[in-house]
């Protein structure tokens, strides 16, 4: 008669999550299939379906709350004996489905009415609190000026407003005012932090730095560009560049395409280039691009563009996160010369991309010449690799950016 709904693992090195919102209240009507919950794990936030048809009875995990893998989330009246959802193949016949569904809105429809405010929240709404440290508790004390009561962007920021103009006049009841702003770390960012607290603390760190002349590949997308979008539907960027000389490194240096399990190394035999998506004040997430050993240049600039459009727009499925074999991070978008970035857990080796800017460079028959120049850094597991290992990667790395052509 009750459903145990447990936190399922998500992923191979998945420990578990950060719930960050419930769909349904307890009370409500839920059918087989239907978004329950939004978790965030180290990889990504991902909603969690209901395994089966019935009735939410109690939700024992809170909006907020760090579960673990096989932690029950809730408890789901139904009209099966007691199951574990790991074993469950439980799918309702649709037309079931359909009649809970309405069910469940004319239940959401009365509560509604009945508290004079409705207890769902935009994606929106959610978002900019999130960002601006008000929890769910919070927000639902402002006064909702939208359809029905609900609360809308505009009524956050209100609310943000007043509480800033408060504070720079002073309280009202004339208690002095702190000097502060404390903003809780959002779940994604918490979801980050761990990751790589674990990934600092378990992995010896070791970065090298080579220096890239990428005057002829800026020169060649310049050329290209247009060529190229008119051709393929995408833009020529560096990031698929690289990708693409990134792989043929690897083929000469397998160790770092892998990752470690205990005391083994396990090398990868397909090329899975992880790039570190940006998404703002969110966080960062890191879609996989599979199989990069059988793709040419067209088909990398494709798979980049895809995901990276559909990280920023929160709409990538989960399998596209996981199974990375190395990390790639461009954080010379942003001007940045150097960086030391950390390892992607528990990928052996990440690479760090640094602006390109314009230096004079020494030639070798000593002549002087404006060059356009990039630092490229690899972070690396040393239990793994010693420098000189890595040191060659580099070079052949460099090797072909250095000789890059569209192909």
């Amino acid at each position: 008669m009750v459903f145990l709904f447990k936190f399922p693992k998500i992923g191979e090195t998945s420990s578990g999550g950060i719930v960050i919102r419930w769909f349904k209240q307890e009370g409500d009507v839920v059918c087989s299939d239907e978004p329950l919950l939004e978790v965030s794990t180290d990889k990504i936030a991902t909603e969690l379906p209901s395994p089966v048809s019935g009735k939410l009875v109690t939700i024992l995990a809170k909006e907020g709350k760090e579960v673990g893998v096989s932690e029950v989330l809730a408890y789901i009246e139904t009209s099966a004996e007691i199951q574990d959802v790991s074993d469950s193949k439980s799918v309702c016949p649709k037309s079931q489905d359909q009649d809970i569904q309405k069910l469940s809105e004319v239940k959401t429809l009365k509560s509604s009415s009945r508290k004079g405010i409705s207890a769902w929240f935009s994606p929106a709404v959610l978002s900019l609190a999130e960002r601006s440290g008000i929890d769910l508790e919070e927000l639902r004390g402002l006064v909702g000026t939208g359809i029905d009561g609900r609360i809308t962007r505009k009524d956050v920021e209100s609310y943000l407003l007043s509480k800033e103009e408060q504070v720079s006049s002073g309280s009202s009841d004339g208690a002095p005012v702190v000097d502060e702003n404390r903003i809780p770390l959002s779940p994604l960012r918490r979801a980050i932090a761990s990751s790589l607290v674990k990934a600092s603390d378990e992995v010896p760190h070791a970065s090298l730095v080579v220096d890239v002349d990428v005057t002829g590949m800026v020169n060649l997308i310049a050329e290209e560009k247009e060529r190229f979008m008119e051709a393929h539907g995408v833009k020529l960027t560096v990031t698929s560049f690289i990708v693409q000389c990134l792989t043929k490194a690897l083929q000469q240096f397998p160790l770092l395409n892998g990752s470690m399990e205990g005391d083994t190394i396990v090398v990868k035999k397909s090329i899975n280039v992880g790039i570190a998506v940006n998404l703002n004040k969110e966080g960062v997430v890191i879609p996989v691009i599979r199989n990069c050993q059988e793709r040419g240049l067209v088909s990398i600039a494709k798979a980049l563009a895809d995901l990276s459009a559909r990280a920023r727009a929160n709409k990538l499925d989960l399998s596209e996160v996981k199974d990375g074999s190395v990390t790639l991070t461009n954080f010379g978008m942003t001007g940045a010369l150097i960086g030391m970035p950390i390892i992607h857990y528990p990928e052996i080796a990440i690479l760090g991309i640094g602006t390109i800017q314009k230096r004079v460079m020494v030639k070798e028959d000593d002549s002087l010449a404006i060059r356009k120049m990039m630092y490229i850094t690899l972070t690396f597991d040393h239990r793994v690799i010693d420098g000189i290992y890595g040191s060659e990667f580099l070079t052949a790395l460099k090797n072909r950016i250095e000789s890059v052509t569209i192909s």
